[in-house]
């Protein structure tokens, strides 16, 4: 048996051990999503958590760990009878990103249940996770369809499994726990609001604290039941701390004023919805009990903000994470003073230094400074310089976003479940049916009945019931939507920068960022300016990360097209080697030209056709601008295959206005 790192050996995670153990003392609080970047001992401190967890009483033999003081009625394994139990340890069970939905809740014998009318169920991690803790590294990268049966799951405190009219419901209250890398990609906001607490974590700067953490990896490598041994106080410690505040807990009184600066906090920060006020409320009592006191404190409140509230804030994946500390404690001041000057029963003013404070996350940055906002290159034609920094000009800041026209690719594929492209996939509506290969997960009723049905009376029926075989099951076919690989090809020469059209091409590349990340699809950026092209950002699912590269991208120089365009290839052409079922969508934002170097027209429409022949989607984003126009943009969209528009048809409400402008001629011609 492996022996996991000690919870109490953790060094310099202090709020991400808080949070954990709020969970462990009160698991109603929600569970806990933890961000970070790697090798923070992230994944380390949570499997440590499971060892300091009590013991749980189980009913002998049950798959689904009931209670015996309390079955769960509708256990498949049920009805319990008195009898048999014993305790075992508390469960930490993992969810692997690539599992798949009945590995997650469990997977119904469709055959048996339609033949024999027998609930064949065999049970999911959902189960394993009942009354324990089930963790999930990296969260952001599980499917969506899997994160909301999970959620849905930790929500109600039970699993239900539908399959064609037999369902199957069994208890599943467990602390979910998440780790992610946000620079692999966000959690939608919807998602963010369903963990209870968040903590971000990082690793320290102080040499003292990384030669303590290396000193003690070093020592448990050498000696995992040693080391272990070593730490064995101050985890028993720690264990009985954990036990004392669940018995505690009950008697934790939630004053008035206590609510009101959970009330007053969750309005001044403007948090959706009422679940922060209640996730709040329970971690300041659950804070409370692991103090050992039985009164909610000012101090408490402000330490269940910091760990509440910051990822609730975050309404798209450009908002910066954290909470401002000194609005926190104003606020808490200002509801503390008004509960006392009403006459309310108190807490004592917040305390910014007492325990729990400075538990929280660092101050956000202010973000872009708005300085030279609107400023973009001079104006005039590009720079005559060869070299990618000659003519360089300040980055311009990005327009304000705005809701863009649907892109897509052509055809059906069958990659990874988004909200792009038309594709094959496990969830969506019923388009055919076909033999199943391999386990059947969803059945076309009535394909199976009809493959059935001729061969009854050969079958010898008798009786009402249908004689079913494993060759008459059909899987159900159906069509949803596809995310894409969306690779930007943006054109930063000096021919962009002039007439300060830089900031509108930022702010539309902007708004496919946002589109990209609604729709789940992974981005790239290639840009292109002076003598060559760069990889700004390879393939990833963080569109955070683009937007970043794309803020303080300069420009200035000549227009390289044909490098941007063949960099462009590269790139497709080695992610197809490492996601061959993912569809690429190329965006080239440009005006089109092409100077710099032998040939430059010539070399560009080359690069282009490559694009052409492999039947790469493509748009082009033209963004040449005043009274005379070249037309070379869409001239560049024809050589891709692909389709050119403006950056005002590249607006959602562009078609729409020209309908209304259509229909009011109409009638003024009436």
């Amino acid at each position: 048996m492996s022996t996991h790192f000690p919870f109490t050996a953790v060094v310099g995670q202090e709020d991400l051990q808080l949070a954990l153990l709020l969970n462990a003392v009160a698991p109603n609080i929600g569970g806990v999503l933890v961000r970070g970047e790697k090798g923070t001992a992230k994944s380390t401190a949570v499997r440590a958590l499971s060892a300091l967890l009590p013991e749980v009483r189980v009913v002998s033999g049950c798959r689904f760990s009931c209670d015996p003081d309390s079955p769960d009625p509708n256990c498949p394994d049920g009805p319990h009878e008195s009898g048999a139990s014993g305790p075992r340890p508390a469960r930490m069970v993992e969810l692997p990103v690539g599992a798949s939905e009945d590995r997650l809740v469990g997977a119904l014998d469709i055959e048996r249940a339609l033949a024999e009318g027998v609930k064949a169920f065999e049970p999911g991690l959902l189960a394993a996770a009942h009354r324990g803790i089930l963790y999930v590294d990296e969260v952001n990268l599980l499917h969506d369809h899997l994160v909301d049966l999970l959620l849905d799951a930790a929500a109600m405190g039970a699993s239900y499994v539908e399959r064609e009219g037999v369902s199957v419901r069994h208890a599943a209250r467990f602390l979910l726990v998440g780790t992610m890398n946000p620079e692999e990609g966000e959690l939608r906001p919807q998602l963010l609001d369903r963990f209870g607490l968040t903590v971000e974590v990082a690793a320290s700067r102080e040499t003292d604290q990384r030669v303590e953490v290396v000193r003690r990896r070093l020592a448990y490598d050498d000696d995992p039941a040693g080391f272990a041994a070593q730490w064995a106080g101050e985890e028993a410690s720690v264990r009985q701390r954990v036990v004392a505040a669940r018995e505690l807990l009950p008697k934790v009184r939630l004053g008035d004023g206590a609510l009101r600066q959970i009330a007053a906090t969750c309005a001044a920060f403007e948090v959706d919805g009422m679940r922060a006020d209640i996730v709040m409320a329970r971690t300041a009592t659950a804070l409370a009990a692991w103090a050992g006191r039985t009164d909610v404190l000012a101090e408490d409140v402000r330490q269940a903000a910091l760990l509440a509230l910051p990822h609730r804030r975050r309404r798209n994946p450009f908002d910066a994470p954290g909470l401002d500390e000194d609005k926190l404690d104003q606020t808490l001041e200002e509801s503390s003073e008004s509960s006392e000057s009403s006459g309310s029963s108190g807490d004592d003013d917040p305390d910014p230094d007492g325990p729990g404070g400075g538990g929280g996350q660092p101050s956000p940055d202010a973000g872009p400074q708005d300085g030279d906002g609107g400023a973009a290159a001079s104006e005039g034609g590009e720079s005559e310089g060869a070299g990618a920094g000659a003519g360089e000009q300040t980055p311009a800041r990005a327009a304000e976003p705005f809701r863009t026209r649907m892109l897509s690719v052509d055809g059906i594929g069958e990659g990874a479940a988004g909200r792009r492209s038309r594709a094959r996939t496990e969830h969506g509506r019923t388009t055919g049916a076909r033999r199943p290969q391999g386990t059947l997960t969803k059945l076309h009723l009535a394909a199976t009945v009809q493959a059935a049905a001729p061969h009854q009376r050969v079958r010898g029926r008798s009786g009402p019931g249908l004689v079913l075989r494993r060759d008459d099951l059909r899987q159900a076919v159906r069509e949803g939507r596809e995310s894409n690989l969306v690779l930007f090809v943006v054109d930063a020469s000096g021919s962009m920068a002039a007439r300060q059209r830089m900031s509108a091409v930022k702010g539309a590349v902007l708004s496919l960022l946002l589109d990209a990340y609604q729709r789940r699809d992974k981005v790239g950026l290639v840009t292109f300016r002076g003598a060559a092209a760069e990889v700004a950002l390879p393939p990833t699912s963080s569109v955070d990360a683009a937007a970043a590269r794309l803020e303080s991208l300069p420009t200035g120089g000549r227009t390289p097209l044909a490098a941007g365009l063949l960099r462009a290839h590269e790139v497709l052409r080695v992610e197809r080697l490492r996601d061959p079922s993912r569809r690429p969508l190329v965006v080239v934002v440009t005006d089109g030209r092409a100077t710099g170097g032998p040939e430059p027209v010539a070399l560009a429409g080359r690069a282009a056709r490559l694009f052409a022949a492999e039947g790469t989607a493509s748009v082009v984003v033209d963004c040449e601008s005043g009274p005379v126009r070249l037309g070379l943009a869409g001239r560049l969209a024809g050589e891709l295959g692909g389709t050119a528009v403006t950056l005002d048809e590249l607006r959602a409400d562009f078609i729409a206005g020209l309908v209304r402008d259509v229909r009011g001629m109409s009638r003024r011609a009436a």
